[in-house]
């Protein structure tokens, strides 16, 4: 279900995906039933409602598993289905918040929670994945506070910026440069 990049990279991407399927950090392994599930909706996501009925399917077999979440977020996303990418990317960030063991509140989570700063860290970095994609459709939604928020946020756990949260921030203060 590959799609185009937009605003630089807003999801994890298929290496990502793969190393999730193998990790026993993030759900461990996927039921055999769902991972056909997945695979039927990849080789049909042409066929929009044909797809969806697969997804939904994996999602009901393994509804807290990161590649299915993950495979949700972009079907929805790449179908222009912003809201619906959004709900998947609160649950994501809920998945990550448990598996990193972090506040139960992303605005409570600092720096040295996790390892955000270590990049084969896988459970962190899916973290920080999620938050940006939260932070992206929030903006694309029109909920610029909410989104400023999230990208400060995914800035200050990130400080190298290797996820790119200041291409968020500085859309954001184009935008508000534009309005005055």
């Amino acid at each position: 279900m590959a799609g185009p990049t937009i605003e630089g990279f807003v999801g994890p991407t298929p290496d990502m995906q793969d190393a999730i399927l193998a990790s026993p950090l993030l759900g461990g392994s996927l039921p055999a039933d769902a991972e056909r599930h997945l695979q039927k909706a990849g080789l049909t996501y042409h066929l929009t409602d044909v797809a969806e009925t697969h997804l939904r399917a994996a999602h009901g077999l393994a509804p807290d598993h990161a590649a299915v979440l993950i495979a949700l977020y972009r079907f929805y996303f790449y179908k222009g289905r912003l809201y619906e990418a959004l709900q998947i990317a609160r649950a994501c960030i809920r998945k990550a918040l448990q598996e990193n063991v972090l506040d139960p509140d992303w605005r409570d989570v600092r720096a040295g929670d996790a390892a955000f700063g270590e990049w084969d860290a896988l459970v962190p970095r899916f973290f920080l994945f999620s938050l940006k994609g939260y932070a992206y459709l929030n903006m694309r939604l029109g909920y610029f506070a909410e989104g400023r928020l999230a990208a400060e946020k995914l800035l200050e756990l990130d400080a190298r910026d290797r996820i790119g949260a200041r291409v968020l921030l500085d859309v954001l203060d184009r935008m508000d440069v534009d309005d005055e």
